[in-house]
Formats: structure tokens, C-alpha cells, sequence
């Protein structure tokens, strides 16, 4: 059984847009924040644990989906599972500083509430 290759775009195919699309979601943005702290990686297994999100395996799949095709992650296949890390030297060298503002304004809201 082949398995179809993962979509990974560019850095140069990484926009502003994108980015901000993938990140304007509450679940995306908690696994950026994960993700940003382990730089091994994680598979979805892990990563939604660790963010406490318990949700459907499809709706997990779309998650990383859209942040993997936004280019903000790497999946990479380790037998049966995929394993995700965040792209942060990319997108840092793309975006300076963009990651890190907007982890920061989200641990600030966080703490409002």
C-alpha cells in the first residue's frame, strides 16, 4: 500500500494570508503553541492531548491539514503516524517575528480572561 506524498509548500508559497487564515482558529493556534515548544515534534495523538482538546480524529486531520498547507508545519510519516513540527526557522526567516507576536498576544489574552 503506497500512501499519497504530504503537500509541503515552499517557503516562497507561504503568505501573510495563509498564515494569518491558519492561525485565526483557536485549536490551530493552541497546537502552533505546542508545537512551538516541542521541537522534536508531535503526532495529532499527542498535540491534542496536551492542548486538552478532545476532538473528532477527521476534524484533528483538518487542523493540521490547513496548517500544513498554510506552510506554518512539516509532517512527516514514522510508520503509521505522522509526527508535525512547526516551521518556526522558516517562517521566522519570511515573516520576522511573526510567530513569536502572535503566541505572546495569545498568552495575553489567555490571561485576561
Amino acid at each position: 500500500m503506497s500512501t499519497r506524498p504530504l503537500f509541503h509548500p515552499d517557503l516562497d508559497g507561504v503568505t501573510i494570508v495563509g498564515v494569518l487564515h491558519a492561525l485565526a482558529d483557536p485549536v490551530r493556534l493552541a497546537i502552533v503553541a505546542e508545537l512551538r515548544r516541542a521541537a522534536d515534534g508531535l503526532n495529532c495523538v499527542e498535540t491534542m492531548n496536551r492542548i486538552h482538546a478532545s476532538t473528532p480524529k477527521s476534524t484533528c486531520s483538518q487542523h493540521f491539514q490547513i496548517l500544513r498547507e498554510a506552510g506554518l508545519i512539516r509532517c512527516e510519516r514514522k510508520g503509521v503516524e505522522l509526527t508535525s513540527k512547526l516551521r518556526y526557522e522558516e517562517i521566522e526567516s519570511r515573516f520576522p517575528g511573526l510567530i513569536d507576536s502572535i503566541l505572546q498576544a495569545r498568552d495575553r489574552e489567555s490571561t485576561q480572561h
